[in-house]
Formats: structure tokens, sequence, C-alpha cells
């Protein structure tokens, strides 16, 4: 069984920086993708970035040019955080989708605040 356990998430100031972890255990069956999605307060579930078995990225709109994917060791996947805003406040969640599943997370919670 796939299990996802995230860190680095808290409380940073507009302009800061905070970097999130994903490390994955278990057997990873076809995998297609792994990444991050987030879930403000009061919004749907939206893609932050994405990174694919064939090392595409993917970002949503709000996140490019201030965040970066990256994956080491094939299981783990972190989220460089830059410049973050307000509208980055959420809860962030670690995600592997393979051929007939998607893992997901526990989340972390992301709050920027001054």
């Amino acid at each position: 069984q796939v299990q996802l356990v995230e860190s680095g998430g808290g409380l940073v100031q507009p302009g800061g920086s905070l970097r999130l972890s994903c490390a994955a255990s278990g057997i990873i069956e076809s995998l297609v993708s792994m990444g991050w999605w987030r879930r403000a307060p009061g919004k749907q579930l939206e893609l932050v970035a994405r990174i694919s078995n064939f090392g595409t990225i993917n970002y949503g709109d709000s996140v490019k040019g201030r965040f970066t994917i990256s994956k080491a060791r094939a299981k783990n996947v972190y989220l460089q955080m830059d410049n973050l805003n307000v509208e980055d406040t959420a809860v962030y969640y670690c995600a592997v989708m393979t051929a007939s599943d998607a893992h997901w997370g526990q989340g972390t919670q992301v709050t920027v605040s001054s």
C-alpha cells in the first residue's frame, strides 16, 4: 500500500519562501505522476504542480514562475515555493497518480500572513 508523508508547511510572511517535501513508501506500480494539489478555504481542489513519470512538468497558472517542483530517488517529490502571497494560503496535498489509482497524503497547512 502506498503511503505519502508530507512536511514543510507553516506560517510565512508575504514574499517569503517555504519548501514542501513528500516521501512515498510502498510499491508504486504504473506511475503516471507525482505532484502537489491544494485546497484553499471555500475553494475547490486545484493543481499546483506535477511531474510525470517521463519528467514532464505542469504548473497551475497562479504559481508559474514562483513555485518549482522537483523529484528525487523516484519516491520523493518537493515543492519550492517562493514569493508567497496570501492567496497561496491552503492545505497542500501530495498526490501520486498511477494508471489505476490515486494516492493522497494527509495534507500540510501553508499560511501566508503578515
